[in-house]
């Protein structure tokens, strides 16, 4: 039986050590378990800084190693729409409630560790379950709708405090199944309604970046936010789109294409 692999890497920011991490274990961001061991910290006046310590474990067998060979070229906005998890690539605006008898185990323990983050954080709520609408050939995932009263304290200013939500249910998922679990997190329709707002924005956006003839960029997103933006104009003929920036002052640019 196959044993796996576990890395432990610092970096400024998370994102930046988990990358690290995948490219030491040689493994996708779908095939490991991440867990954040030290927050960063910008300190006081400089004084007291410490950077992102994570652990990545995979939750498969390695993969075997391949033979040497050249390296590929790397397309700047292919690899764009690789960055973030493939979950965040479906589109939450046409997810369908689903029966009871229709949920796996994805579903299952992804709402009852939900609902047990909520009753520890003494929040009321209900966690209803959704099937999201797939992009491309992915498995659409499950979304996790919490409901109820009061609740914008579990969104956070840009959405933050629901990442964080969203990164510990999938956590605590992820090790009861021994693998990735296919959820998403949403607060009363939150990421919905961004999701639609950031679509409009974009296409305004490249009309702009069009008619100047020039790169436009967005104001610092998430990841999951800047990938709503990259398949939004995946298709459009005028314009690509690339991220740029560390951190949490990653962003997307829109570029027309030259004539």
């Amino acid at each position: 039986m196959s044993e796996t692999r576990s890395v432990e890497t610092t970096a400024p920011d998370i994102e930046s050590a988990i990358e690290l991490g995948l490219q030491q274990l040689g493994v996708a961001r779908e095939s490991v378990i991440v867990e954040i061991l030290e927050e960063p910290s910008r300190g006081l006046l400089g004084i007291g800084a410490r950077q992102a310590r994570v652990r990545l474990t995979t939750a498969a067998p390695p993969r075997p190693a391949a033979p040497p060979t050249p390296p590929a070229p790397q397309p700047a906005v292919e690899l764009v729409e690789e960055e973030e998890a493939p979950e965040e690539a479906a589109s939450l605006a046409e997810a369908q409630p689903v029966d009871e008898a229709e949920l796996d185990d994805d579903a299952r323990v992804g709402r009852e560790t939900l609902q047990e983050l909520l009753e520890r954080m003494r929040v009321k709520a209900t966690v209803s379950v959704y099937r999201a609408q797939a992009a491309d050939n992915e498995v659409a995932p499950w979304v996790l709708q919490i409901e109820g009263s009061d609740l914008g304290a579990l969104i956070g200013k840009r959405g933050e405090t629901l990442a964080a939500l969203q990164y510990i249910t999938r956590l605590i998922a992820s090790r009861e199944l021994q693998r990735r679990a296919n959820i998403i997190v949403d607060v009363e329709g939150y990421k919905v309604r961004r999701e639609k707002q950031l679509r409009r924005l974009a296409q305004r956006m490249a009309e702009q970046a069009v008619q100047l003839g020039r790169t436009v960029a967005l104001e610092p997103m998430p990841p999951y936010e800047r990938r709503v933006v990259h398949l939004a104009l995946r298709d459009h003929p005028q314009v690509t789109t690339q991220s740029v920036g560390e951190g949490d002052r990653r962003k997307v640019t829109i570029i027309p294409k030259r004539r």
